[in-house]
């Protein structure tokens, strides 16, 4: 299978015949890349979505080593000389600093079965809201912050509860006082909403179309609900402390489809 050289990943005009991809990305980022309108994309198992313009995104997660391989098909009638076309990906290693958080209700660290069990019910509903897959391309504009504050925990850093580790951390949190209104980064669709889940308090997910989504957590107040059409901006609730949380921040995440990526980089794609 032929590779074709990676570069800068622009959005060109639909008669761009070019195949585009970064040559490099860091772990947790957002990728953009550019091909043929009509072509066929494959990363790893999964089939992306191409735009009408010939844009392609998909998210590399925090432990991924890479090299990342795109499969590419060009459109048109089958050619015996080239099946596919292969953009290889170098993936940039980052550092996961040690973040200890004290004071966190015990139940939270080690739950008993029965508030377990609600805790994976809980997850598997929005799990199911992240596989959504719109052809909306709301992703392809700038992010903004949903609130402005100090970023009290970055993501994929290592978490330590009570002094008991848990995962790498799967968002951003912003250090705001409670009731701070909290903005839509970016336009999409409420895919859930809700007020008092037991980790994560309340609970809201904006979908950007493409796989990509983002959520918002610890929420003191809800102002959306699910199936409403969001614009960048929008008010969709408030900061709080719900859920497993010492004290008023809002944790922002984002995701492409089961792949948790970096909020702070989507940012700064956009500058």
């Amino acid at each position: 299978m032929p590779r074709v050289a990676a570069q800068d990943a622009l959005i060109a005009p639909a008669t761009d015949q070019r195949v585009i991809f970064p040559t490099s990305v860091s772990q947790g980022a957002l990728v953009f890349g550019k091909v043929p309108p009509g072509s066929s994309v494959h990363y790893g198992a999964r089939t992306l979505r191409v735009s009408g313009y010939g844009t392609v995104v998909f998210g590399v997660g925090r432990d991924e080593q890479g090299p990342i391989r795109i499969g590419v098909i060009l459109p048109g009638p089958p050619r015996h000389d080239v099946a596919e076309l292969v953009a290889e990906i170098t993936v940039t290693p980052r550092d996961w600093p040690v973040e200890h958080v004290n004071g966190v209700p015990p139940k939270t660290v080690n739950p008993p079965p029965e508030i377990a069990a609600r805790i994976e019910r809980e997850q598997a509903l929005v799990t199911a809201a992240r596989l959504r897959d719109d052809e909306r391309t709301d992703f392809a504009v700038p992010f903004q912050w949903p609130v402005e504050g100090r970023i009290s925990g970055r993501f994929g850093n290592a978490r330590v509860y009570n002094g008991q580790p848990g995962a790498g951390h799967s968002g951003m949190d912003i250090a705001a006082p409670t009731g701070t209104p909290v903005k839509a980064p970016a336009g999409g669709v409420v895919t859930f909403a809700a007020p008092d889940l037991y980790l994560t308090g309340g609970t809201v997910l904006l979908d950007h179309g493409y796989g990509i989504s983002s959520n918002f957590l610890h929420l003191s107040r809800i102002d959306v609900k699910v199936g409403d059409r969001i614009e960048p901006g929008q008010v969709i609730g408030a900061v709080g402390a719900t859920g497993r949380a010492t004290g008023p921040h809002l944790h922002w995440g984002m995701n492409w489809f089961d792949t948790r990526i970096d909020p702070l980089l989507v940012l700064e794609r956009g500058k």
